[in-house]
């Protein structure tokens, strides 16, 4: 098994951001997240993934653009959304589709 792939196991719900440096809308999300994270604290682990230097796991997850985030509980993807969103439209789809 991966590293990444025992990450996106963890009981705990995970949310990758595939991100690339040159991605203006990517610097965007980054302190959004920051603030998601903030707010949800030990309850949630966000990760962040850079699909230059991740070729094969952004290949693997069929990730097409960045920013992309996913949502993992279990193994299991939850939610997938590409782009940027507001903080709360993020807090409020890790609550709703985790089990939490």
């Amino acid at each position: 098994m991966s590293k990444f792939d025992t990450i996106i196991n963890s009981e705990k719900p995970v949310l990758i951001d595939f991100f690339a440096t040159w991605c203006g809308p990517c610097k965007m999300l980054g302190p959004i997240l920051k603030e998601v994270k903030d707010r949800l604290g030990e309850r949630i682990s966000i990760i962040k993934v850079d699909v230059d230097k991740n070729q094969q796991i952004a290949s693997k997850y069929q990730v097409r653009g960045v920013p992309t985030m996913i949502l993992y509980q279990r193994g299991q993807q939850l939610w997938r959304q590409s782009g940027v969103l507001t903080k709360q439209e993020i807090i409020k789809n890790i609550l709703e589709k985790s089990n939490k």
